[in-house]
């Protein structure tokens, strides 16, 4: 079949401009081609589509890293051939994640001896952690109701509301109930307080969230510390604490070295965090570290023997890549402390740019805090005419991917824009941001508000819409922007996928 540009055919075929001088024929879009076509065709062709995705550097609404040295890419790509779990084949790189673990729990303060070995996995990132780690609370807490005769069948969790979608992941595939402490109207993470109030015999641990996605507030973890001592000390339960570090654990550390959230807390029995994050390692990486020995129990761990000798293996996933591994082992030895303290207050300087620029625009609240995850969480102090959603959809013509999302139960009326500063965002980006901000802000008070409009039962005038591609828009293209943007905002309502990055 002879390429066509019919929008018939469109639907169910690719093309390619350059790819033509080697294939003339569509390909089918949703099934395996009948004939093989030159490698040249094949990589034109994908990286004709793949020009439509957004560039990764200006996409603020993520925590995960996009830009590392050449030298650890070589690195990446060296060993991008080789499967992890495969442990005899590949010894060092084994050793290089032991090397990752011990130095990760070491930052965390874990209660180490001069030559014991700290407990820990690579996995895929935070989420394949958060699992790991529940399970073993769950496991534990079952084994001890055992022994003491006790039901065992109604284990529960208690976060906040403000909690990343693996944790209802979690509680939803391993049959965990997920107690969640409602947020309110400037306090958009768990309070200790009511926290505890939720614990019951139940309780299989607490998930305290050092840098919630929401706003990047760190939460008070030493504080629920003391007051889940106390309760323990009454009831007699030993309920502990989980730390979901995924963003804050390679934060504090370096900015906040006096801060106590890790394995100083005597409570804290575990904690996980992102490499793709704050690791400053390109994504498919995390980490989860336990307190002990006696924190993870060993009929969890399988040992196998099928690839060459005994190899102990605690993850969800089995076959995985060795590269980004090898990319984390890079960043510690090549940045060491100084280096992350360096990049970590760089992230936190150009956030108070950005910050600052908007405060001065007159027209945002400022959300986020400034002792925490560096990012900026902002929202209109005037919505009377247009939202945050718009603001959003805006600066994407610009390039910039900030999103914006309610937040959760019972916060739900307010609304939020938030900005991701990562180690390749720069202060020249920050400033150039707020200028596309306000250009966005002048666009938005040019149009006639769409809630007048409804309230008044009319069109605004056609003449007055802006469109990305084709200047002043006729209304049926403002009306479809807009009725995107609502089926969003009542999407994002529901669920929290617009927070997972």
């Amino acid at each position: 079949m002879v390429l066509s540009k019919t929008s018939s055919q469109s639907d169910v075929s690719v093309h390619s401009t350059f790819a033509s001088r080697y294939v003339r024929n569509s390909l089918p879009r949703f099934r395996m081609p009948e004939n093989s076509i030159p490698k040249e065709a094949a990589y034109q062709i994908i990286n004709d589509e793949l020009m439509l995705d957004g560039n990764p550097r200006l996409n603020l609404a993520s925590f995960v890293t996009t830009w590392m040295e050449p030298e650890c890419d070589k690195l990446i790509m060296a060993a991008i051939n080789k499967n992890y779990v495969d442990m005899d084949e590949y010894p060092v790189t084994t050793e290089l994640q032991n090397r990752c673990v011990n130095m990760i729990a070491h930052l965390f303060n874990a209660p180490l001896g001069e030559s014991e070995a700290a407990v820990g996995v690579g996995t895929v990132g935070s989420s394949e952690a958060i699992m790991l780690a529940g399970l073993a609370f769950k496991r534990k807490w079952q084994n001890k109701r055992k022994a003491e005769g006790k039901p065992y069948d109604k284990p529960n969790i208690v976060t906040g509301a403000n909690v990343q979608v693996c944790w209802e992941k979690f509680a939803r595939y391993f049959e965990v109930e997920l107690k969640e402490v409602k947020l309110r109207d400037g306090y958009y993470v768990m309070d200790p307080e009511k926290a505890v109030e939720l614990v019951d015999e139940n309780t299989i641990c607490v998930a305290a969230i050092l840098g919630s996605t929401l706003n990047g507030e760190f939460e008070d973890v030493k504080r629920l510390n003391e007051l889940l001592e106390k309760k323990n000390a009454e009831t007699g339960w030993d309920t502990p604490i989980h730390v979901d570090a995924a963003s804050g654990g390679f934060i504090a550390p370096f900015l906040y070295p006096e801060l106590e959230w890790d394995f100083r807390l005597p409570l804290v029995k575990s904690i996980n965090v992102s490499g793709h994050k704050y690791g400053l390692v390109y994504a498919g990486i995390g980490w989860v570290i336990w307190r002990s020995k006696e924190d993870l129990p060993e009929e969890l761990i399988f040992h196998i023997n099928y690839l060459g000798a005994d190899q102990p293996t605690f993850t969800l996933n089995f076959s995985k890549g060795s590269s980004q591994v090898i990319a984390q082992y890079y960043q510690l030895i090549r940045l060491g402390f100084e280096g992350y303290q360096n990049i970590m207050e760089n992230c936190q300087e150009n956030a108070m740019v950005l910050k600052e620029g908007l405060e001065k625009t007159g027209r945002f609240n400022i959300v986020s805090k400034d002792n925490g995850v560096p990012l900026v969480a902002f929202s209109l102090k005037d919505r009377s005419l247009h939202d945050e959603f718009e603001v959003s959809e805006y600066l994407r013509r610009f390039g910039w991917i900030v999103p914006a999302y309610t937040m959760p139960a019972d916060a739900q009326h307010v609304t939020v824009l938030r900005v991701v500063i990562r180690e390749d965002f720069s202060r020249t980006l920050a400033e150039r941001l707020v200028l596309d901000i306000q250009k966005v802000l002048h666009e938005l008070d040019a149009l006639p508000s769409k809630l007048m409009a409804a309230a008044e039962g009319k069109k605004p005038a056609a003449n007055h819409l802006w469109h990305p591609h084709n200047g002043f828009a006729n209304m049926t293209d403002i009306e479809k922007q807009r009725e995107v943007t609502e089926v969003w905002k009542s999407f994002v309502r529901e669920r929290k996928t617009n927070r997972v990055c």
